[in-house]
Protein backbone atom coordinates (compact mmCIF):
# COMPACT_ATOMS: atom_id res chain seq x y z
CA UNK A 1 0.00 0.00 0.00
CA UNK A 2 2.53 2.73 1.05
CA UNK A 3 4.74 1.35 -2.31
CA UNK A 4 1.46 2.29 -4.41
CA UNK A 5 0.97 5.13 -2.99
CA UNK A 6 4.59 6.57 -3.06
CA UNK A 7 3.88 5.37 -6.94
CA UNK A 8 1.04 7.22 -7.56
CA UNK A 9 2.89 10.45 -5.51
CA UNK A 10 5.89 9.93 -7.81
CA UNK A 11 3.81 9.84 -11.23
CA UNK A 12 1.70 13.09 -10.18
CA UNK A 13 5.06 14.91 -9.38
CA UNK A 14 7.05 13.96 -12.65
CA UNK A 15 3.98 15.15 -14.52
CA UNK A 16 3.69 18.37 -12.78
CA UNK A 17 8.00 19.01 -13.06
CA UNK A 18 7.45 17.99 -16.82
CA UNK A 19 5.41 20.74 -17.55
CA UNK A 20 6.29 23.42 -14.64
CA UNK A 21 9.61 21.98 -13.89
CA UNK A 22 11.32 21.44 -16.45
CA UNK A 23 9.75 25.42 -18.28
CA UNK A 24 10.29 28.05 -17.15
CA UNK A 25 7.15 30.24 -16.05
CA UNK A 26 5.53 33.74 -15.37
CA UNK A 27 2.49 34.77 -13.64
CA UNK A 28 0.45 37.95 -14.30
CA UNK A 29 -2.68 39.20 -12.54
CA UNK A 30 -5.62 39.68 -15.04
CA UNK A 31 -8.35 42.40 -14.83
CA UNK A 32 -10.62 41.00 -12.23
CA UNK A 33 -7.33 39.60 -10.07
CA UNK A 34 -7.29 36.39 -11.60
CA UNK A 35 -4.15 34.52 -12.27
CA UNK A 36 -2.44 33.71 -15.61
CA UNK A 37 0.80 31.37 -15.81
CA UNK A 38 2.64 31.74 -19.65
CA UNK A 39 4.72 28.29 -19.47
CA UNK A 40 7.49 29.33 -22.08
CA UNK A 41 8.34 25.68 -23.97
CA UNK A 42 10.86 26.47 -26.82
CA UNK A 43 11.17 28.70 -30.06
CA UNK A 44 7.23 29.27 -30.88
CA UNK A 45 5.55 27.00 -28.18
CA UNK A 46 3.83 28.28 -25.22
CA UNK A 47 1.12 27.05 -22.94
CA UNK A 48 -1.04 29.72 -21.10
CA UNK A 49 -3.20 28.84 -18.58
CA UNK A 50 -5.98 30.92 -16.98
CA UNK A 51 -8.25 29.44 -14.36
CA UNK A 52 -7.72 25.85 -16.00
CA UNK A 53 -8.34 26.59 -19.23
CA UNK A 54 -5.50 25.73 -21.31
CA UNK A 55 -4.03 27.32 -24.05
CA UNK A 56 -1.18 26.03 -26.37
CA UNK A 57 0.58 27.72 -28.73
CA UNK A 58 2.29 26.05 -31.84
CA UNK A 59 2.95 23.11 -30.19
CA UNK A 60 5.44 21.13 -31.77
CA UNK A 61 6.74 17.41 -30.47
CA UNK A 62 10.37 18.48 -30.52
CA UNK A 63 10.51 21.08 -27.77
CA UNK A 64 8.56 18.79 -25.47
CA UNK A 65 6.58 15.69 -24.44
CA UNK A 66 3.05 16.55 -24.76
CA UNK A 67 1.41 13.50 -23.42
CA UNK A 68 2.62 15.07 -19.89
CA UNK A 69 0.46 17.73 -20.41
CA UNK A 70 -2.87 18.60 -19.85
CA UNK A 71 -5.54 18.59 -22.44
CA UNK A 72 -5.84 21.99 -24.06
CA UNK A 73 -9.18 23.65 -24.08
CA UNK A 74 -7.95 25.75 -27.37
CA UNK A 75 -4.88 25.46 -29.34
CA UNK A 76 -3.93 28.06 -32.00
CA UNK A 77 -1.65 27.52 -34.46
CA UNK A 78 0.01 30.24 -36.57
CA UNK A 79 1.28 28.69 -39.64
CA UNK A 80 1.98 25.57 -41.42
CA UNK A 81 5.43 25.10 -41.14
CA UNK A 82 7.23 22.36 -38.99
CA UNK A 83 8.91 24.48 -36.16
CA UNK A 84 4.66 25.48 -35.66
CA UNK A 85 2.76 22.41 -36.94
CA UNK A 86 2.83 18.94 -35.84
CA UNK A 87 -0.28 17.11 -35.80
CA UNK A 88 1.43 14.17 -33.54
CA UNK A 89 1.58 17.15 -30.93
CA UNK A 90 -1.94 18.87 -31.29
CA UNK A 91 -3.29 14.82 -31.13
CA UNK A 92 -1.77 14.58 -27.89
CA UNK A 93 -3.64 17.51 -26.46
CA UNK A 94 -6.59 17.31 -28.12
CA UNK A 95 -10.12 16.39 -26.08
CA UNK A 96 -13.52 16.72 -27.94
CA UNK A 97 -14.24 20.16 -27.15
CA UNK A 98 -10.69 21.47 -27.34
CA UNK A 99 -11.20 24.29 -30.14
CA UNK A 100 -8.38 24.07 -32.75
CA UNK A 101 -7.65 27.23 -34.19
CA UNK A 102 -5.00 27.67 -37.50
CA UNK A 103 -4.87 29.86 -41.14
CA UNK A 104 -6.38 28.45 -43.61
CA UNK A 105 -2.95 27.03 -45.36
CA UNK A 106 -2.18 24.94 -42.61
CA UNK A 107 -5.65 22.81 -43.25
CA UNK A 108 -4.41 20.52 -45.36
CA UNK A 109 -1.50 19.57 -43.13
CA UNK A 110 -3.71 19.09 -40.41
CA UNK A 111 -6.37 16.63 -42.51
CA UNK A 112 -9.21 15.61 -40.57
CA UNK A 113 -8.32 17.38 -37.36
CA UNK A 114 -11.32 19.49 -36.71
CA UNK A 115 -10.62 23.51 -37.16
CA UNK A 116 -11.78 26.68 -37.15
CA UNK A 117 -9.94 28.90 -39.85
CA UNK A 118 -8.93 32.55 -38.89
CA UNK A 119 -7.50 35.27 -41.01
CA UNK A 120 -6.14 38.19 -40.98
CA UNK A 121 -8.48 40.27 -38.48
CA UNK A 122 -10.99 37.74 -38.15
CA UNK A 123 -12.08 38.10 -34.36
CA UNK A 124 -13.48 35.41 -32.45
CA UNK A 125 -14.88 35.43 -28.81
CA UNK A 126 -14.28 32.04 -27.15
CA UNK A 127 -16.35 32.76 -23.88
CA UNK A 128 -17.08 35.65 -22.13
CA UNK A 129 -13.67 36.27 -20.36
CA UNK A 130 -11.55 35.49 -23.82
CA UNK A 131 -11.17 36.76 -27.69
CA UNK A 132 -9.28 36.51 -30.44
CA UNK A 133 -7.91 38.50 -32.80
CA UNK A 134 -6.04 37.40 -36.04
CA UNK A 135 -3.33 39.75 -36.95
CA UNK A 136 -0.98 40.01 -40.38
CA UNK A 137 2.14 38.35 -39.60
CA UNK A 138 4.56 38.43 -43.04
CA UNK A 139 8.10 38.67 -44.26
CA UNK A 140 8.75 42.77 -45.64
CA UNK A 141 12.76 42.27 -46.40
CA UNK A 142 13.58 42.15 -49.85
CA UNK A 143 14.08 38.42 -51.07
CA UNK A 144 12.60 36.87 -47.74
CA UNK A 145 9.03 37.33 -48.76
CA UNK A 146 8.63 34.04 -49.36
CA UNK A 147 9.51 32.60 -45.80
CA UNK A 148 6.07 34.47 -45.13
CA UNK A 149 4.25 36.06 -47.34
CA UNK A 150 1.11 38.66 -47.10
CA UNK A 151 -2.31 37.31 -46.08
CA UNK A 152 -1.44 33.86 -45.12
CA UNK A 153 0.18 33.61 -41.96
CA UNK A 154 -0.79 34.92 -38.72
CA UNK A 155 -0.74 36.41 -35.47
CA UNK A 156 -3.17 36.78 -32.59
CA UNK A 157 -4.33 39.09 -30.17
CA UNK A 158 -5.53 37.00 -27.02
CA UNK A 159 -7.50 39.18 -24.68
CA UNK A 160 -8.18 37.37 -21.45
CA UNK A 161 -10.17 38.96 -18.36
CA UNK A 162 -8.69 42.40 -20.11
CA UNK A 163 -5.22 41.07 -20.38
CA UNK A 164 -3.97 42.04 -23.90
CA UNK A 165 -1.57 39.46 -25.56
CA UNK A 166 0.17 39.61 -28.47
CA UNK A 167 1.74 36.48 -30.51
CA UNK A 168 3.56 38.19 -33.31
CA UNK A 169 3.70 34.28 -35.51
CA UNK A 170 6.42 34.92 -38.18
CA UNK A 171 6.55 38.23 -39.34
CA UNK A 172 9.12 41.16 -39.32
CA UNK A 173 7.76 44.99 -38.16
CA UNK A 174 4.76 44.96 -40.67
CA UNK A 175 3.01 48.96 -40.74
CA UNK A 176 -0.37 46.93 -39.38
CA UNK A 177 1.51 46.68 -35.90
CA UNK A 178 0.59 50.28 -35.72
CA UNK A 179 -3.15 49.69 -34.78
CA UNK A 180 -2.10 47.66 -32.12
CA UNK A 181 -3.13 49.44 -29.38
CA UNK A 182 -2.88 48.74 -24.99
CA UNK A 183 -0.38 46.10 -25.63
CA UNK A 184 0.14 43.79 -22.35
CA UNK A 185 1.90 41.68 -23.27
CA UNK A 186 4.01 40.85 -26.54
CA UNK A 187 6.01 37.81 -28.24
CA UNK A 188 8.75 39.30 -31.17
CA UNK A 189 10.19 36.88 -33.06
CA UNK A 190 13.91 37.73 -33.70
CA UNK A 191 15.56 35.41 -36.30
CA UNK A 192 16.20 36.56 -39.48
CA UNK A 193 16.25 35.67 -42.44
CA UNK A 194 13.15 34.22 -41.52
CA UNK A 195 12.07 37.12 -38.82
CA UNK A 196 13.37 39.74 -37.40
CA UNK A 197 16.54 41.43 -37.05
CA UNK A 198 17.62 42.93 -33.80
CA UNK A 199 16.61 46.74 -34.85
CA UNK A 200 13.59 45.96 -36.19
CA UNK A 201 12.44 43.82 -33.27
CA UNK A 202 13.32 47.30 -31.46
CA UNK A 203 11.34 49.45 -33.88
CA UNK A 204 8.72 47.19 -33.37
CA UNK A 205 8.69 47.13 -29.60
CA UNK A 206 8.77 51.17 -29.87
CA UNK A 207 5.94 51.21 -31.96
CA UNK A 208 3.83 48.87 -30.03
CA UNK A 209 4.94 50.09 -26.85
CA UNK A 210 3.94 46.67 -24.94
CA UNK A 211 4.16 46.61 -20.89
CA UNK A 212 6.19 43.05 -21.28
CA UNK A 213 8.08 42.44 -24.04
CA UNK A 214 9.43 38.50 -24.58
CA UNK A 215 11.65 37.89 -27.56
CA UNK A 216 10.73 34.40 -29.03
CA UNK A 217 12.00 32.15 -31.98
CA UNK A 218 15.57 33.58 -31.81
CA UNK A 219 17.58 30.84 -32.36
CA UNK A 220 21.32 32.12 -31.73
CA UNK A 221 20.69 35.48 -31.67
CA UNK A 222 21.90 37.80 -29.27
CA UNK A 223 18.72 39.09 -27.71
CA UNK A 224 20.37 40.79 -24.53
CA UNK A 225 21.05 43.54 -27.50
CA UNK A 226 17.02 44.11 -27.66
CA UNK A 227 17.09 44.45 -23.62
CA UNK A 228 19.97 46.96 -24.15
CA UNK A 229 18.40 49.28 -27.08
CA UNK A 230 15.16 49.40 -24.52
CA UNK A 231 16.98 50.17 -22.03
CA UNK A 232 15.08 53.28 -20.78
CA UNK A 233 11.74 52.75 -23.04
CA UNK A 234 9.45 51.62 -20.38
CA UNK A 235 9.20 48.28 -21.56
CA UNK A 236 10.01 45.15 -19.40
CA UNK A 237 12.03 43.11 -21.73
CA UNK A 238 12.07 39.61 -20.10
CA UNK A 239 14.64 36.99 -21.52
CA UNK A 240 13.32 33.53 -21.36
CA UNK A 241 14.79 30.21 -22.90
CA UNK A 242 12.80 30.79 -26.52
CA UNK A 243 15.24 29.87 -28.70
Amino acid sequence: MQFKLFLMITIVLASGIAIAGQYETDTFETKNHHKLTINFIKHGSLMINFDDFIIQVDPVSMFANYSTFPKADLILITHEHDDHLDTEAIKALMKPNTLLIANEASLKRLGKLKTKVMKNSDRLDVSNQISIEAIPAYNTTKGHEHFHPPHRDNGYILTIDGLKIYIAGDTEDIPEMKNLKNIDIAFLPVNQPYTMTVAQAINAAKIISPKVLYPYHFGNTNVKQIQEGLKNSGIDVRLRKME
